[in-house]
């Protein structure tokens, strides 16, 4: 039966709604081909569903034809019968989606799948770019006829007869002036690629005003002369390029997928030509659906110029980067893709509601995330030390960001040590800590302190190397953060002596307020403090010390720029084992020489810890100079 022309408006409420979808709703007006197309494959699902048998081509193609301005959205789908149009279509927000699942729940025998759009809010998305849209649709019910509607701006319309042939939908855009960039080809494949680069049907994209090609092609089983076939070039159109990967890896079972796909994947998706380290297969069902690969790349120590990426899906369909909500901030260092269908999106689909769902979806991810780590420890420990390195920073950045990652990984938390070994924080406190006054030694720049590091390790000592960006940071965490049975104290080699002090009789009798005085007189420093104490090492005479937080804090200064920075403020320490201590502190306090040994063995000791800056070190040079003319004399 023919349709009676109509003419109407959408609905009571267009006129307010049109200006906000086009200025407002959708922050980027190339989200109306992700709408048009997740529309589409939402049209073969439904008739999947209800054909599950069938044999027919299911597939989207976009075509463009720049000549006539013009986009076509084509499905194999439902389609629609006249009352369905006045329904999905002129009611705006009005979900068919919602209705169909409804109807269809309680049938057996029929496999369920996400619908990921329906007509309704996402359909209007086109008139952001179009000044004229048609639909030409015919549904796939017995009987029915072909439908087509038409609408200039989103507000009014007409509804005839159509033309269509066979079950399924035409969306037909009248490409604006000021959205010109869409009617070239290689502007849509991006845009495709970027949303509906794994959609679950085939998606091709055609140029309707491309040039044939010369193609070379076999002519019959004639041969050339020598045997070869025999060939002949005609000139072809090319055919629809096929857009996207119907099978994205994430959604398949982990023991289906092979170590090479994740690289190549890995590859391809990021542009990154190095190996991610290692990788975690996100598949669970319940009690939410979530798919997704997180991938560790290598992390440099200044990883926070680093810039991971997560991006987010919904039912194959992409929908942003770096979704603050559903991937927790620390995470965002990784790469990775995250599909879950059940996200509560708004209406533009490019936001999220903050609910309990989306929290309880972050939290299974991090613990997906400490699951993966402490598995790696404990079952192939030599692997994951391998990776420590790499990974150390985002580990630690996490733990100080998340409260609940850090309980979960603590036992997994490893510290390099100067001789090459990790340990954890257990095995540290097991193996040193009756030797140490239950503190950490380590050192952040292993060459520099080397005379330091070195008295420690003499002594059977482990020093830890904490040399990263974040490590500054992360030992104050564990110092100061969590419950008091885990908390560590943290020292740098040079901080102090409370690991190195051994009993001695020798130089017990040196007098250290006359030994101060001495270094206080020749160094022009009254402020100086200095100790006299039984190092392990009596080659070395001195060295010096500075308090632990107070240095940290310069440190932190100077990272963020403190305009008045503090002065230093260092311990000198004498060894009374030392026979150079032992000769200065029966030398003259007035005699020339004596203050240059003085200094030249405050110098040396400073130099054990930090470089000497420029005036200090062409001093020391000098100086330097000076003994040993004076020794050569001698």
């Amino acid at each position: 039966m023919a349709i009676q022309k109509e003419n109407g408006s959408v609905s009571i409420d267009a006129q307010n709604i049109m200006p906000v979808i086009k200025r407002w709703l959708y922050s980027d007006q190339d989200i109306f081909l992700r709408e048009t197309v997740s529309n589409a494959c939402d049209a073969i699902t439904k008739f999947r569903m209800l054909h599950p048998d069938t044999e027919e081509e299911m597939r989207v193609q976009v075509t463009v034809d720049s000549k006539k301005k013009e986009i076509r959205i084509s499905d194999t789908g439902i389609g629609m019968t006249a009352e369905e149009v006045k329904k999905y279509i002129n009611q705006v927000a009005f979900s068919g989606a919602t209705e169909f699942m409804k109807q269809f729940e309680g049938e057996e025998g029929k496999e369920k799948s996400d619908i990921i759009g329906h007509f309704g809010l996402g359909f209007y998305s086109v008139f952001m770019v179009s000044d004229r849209v048609e639909i030409e649709t015919l549904s796939c019910a017995e009987g029915a006829e072909p439908v087509r509607w038409v609408s200039e701006d989103g507000m009014g319309f007409e509804l005839t007869d159509g033309s269509r042939q066979a079950h399924g939908t035409d969306i037909i855009l009248h490409i604006t002036k000021e959205a010109k960039e869409f009617l070239e080809p290689w502007k849509v494949r991006e845009v495709l690629k970027r949303y509906c680069g794994y959609m679950a049907y085939p998606i091709f994209l055609e140029d309707a005003n491309a040039k044939p090609v010369e193609k070379e092609v076999p002519v019959g089983d004639e041969k050339n002369e020598d045997g070869t076939p025999k060939t002949e070039k005609i000139m072809e159109l090319p055919k629809p390029e096929k857009i996207n990967d119907t099978d994205p890896l994430w959604l398949r079972k982990p023991k289906d997928c092979k170590d090479e796909e994740y690289r190549e994947f890995y590859h391809r998706v990021f542009m990154d030509f190095e190996d991610p380290l290692f990788w975690i297969h996100l598949n669970v069902d319940y009690p939410f659906n979530l798919k997704g690969i997180l991938f560790f790349p290598k992390l440099k120590n200044d990883f926070g110029t680093h810039e991971g990426q997560i991006k987010l899906f919904a039912g194959q369909v992409f929908v942003a980067d770096n979704i603050k909500e559903v991937i927790p901030e620390f995470l965002m260092l990784l790469k990775g893709v995250i599909d879950c269908p059940d996200l509560p999106l708004n209406v533009s689909r490019s936001f999220l509601q903050n609910d309990g769902y989306v929290k309880k979806i972050s939290a299974h991810i991090t613990k997906k995330v400490a699951d993966k780590l402490n598995s790696l420890m404990n079952k192939e420990r030599e692997t994951y030390e391998g990776y420590w390195d790499d990974i150390a920073p985002f580990v630690k950045y996490g733990c100080i960001k998340d409260e609940k990652f850090y309980t979960q990984v603590k036992g997994s938390l490893l510290m390099k040590l100067t001789d090459g070994k990790y340990v954890t924080l257990e095995e540290y406190k097991a193996a040193y800590f009756d030797r140490t006054e239950k503190k950490i030694y380590y050192t952040n720049d292993e060459k520099r302190q080397a005379a330091s590091v070195k008295l420690y390790t003499d002594r059977g000592i482990g020093v830890a190397v904490l040399n990263t960006l974040i490590d500054g940071n992360f030992m104050s965490f564990l110092e100061y953060s969590g419950k008091e049975e885990d908390r560590v104290a943290f020292a740098r080699v040079d901080a102090d002596i409370d690991g190195l002090k051994e009993e001695s009789e020798e130089g017990k009798d040196l007098d250290p307020e006359k030994l101060q005085s001495l270094f206080r007189a020749a160094l022009g420093r009254d402020d100086l403090e200095v100790r006299l104490e039984s190092l392990g090492d009596p080659e070395m005479a001195a060295m010096v010390t500075e308090d632990e937080q107070m240095r940290r804090y310069k440190e932190m200064s100077r990272i963020y720029g403190e305009r008045f920075p503090l002065p230093d403020r260092f311990t000198l320490v004498l060894n009374r084992r030392s026979e150079t201590v032992r000769a200065l502190a029966g030398r003259d306090p007035e005699d020339e020489t004596t203050k240059l040994l003085c200094r030249q063995t405050y110098d040396l000791a400073r130099m054990a810890a930090q470089p000497l800056e420029a005036e200090e070190i062409t001093a020391f040079l000098e100086r330097s100079r000076k003994l040993v003319e004076m020794a050569a004399k001698q």
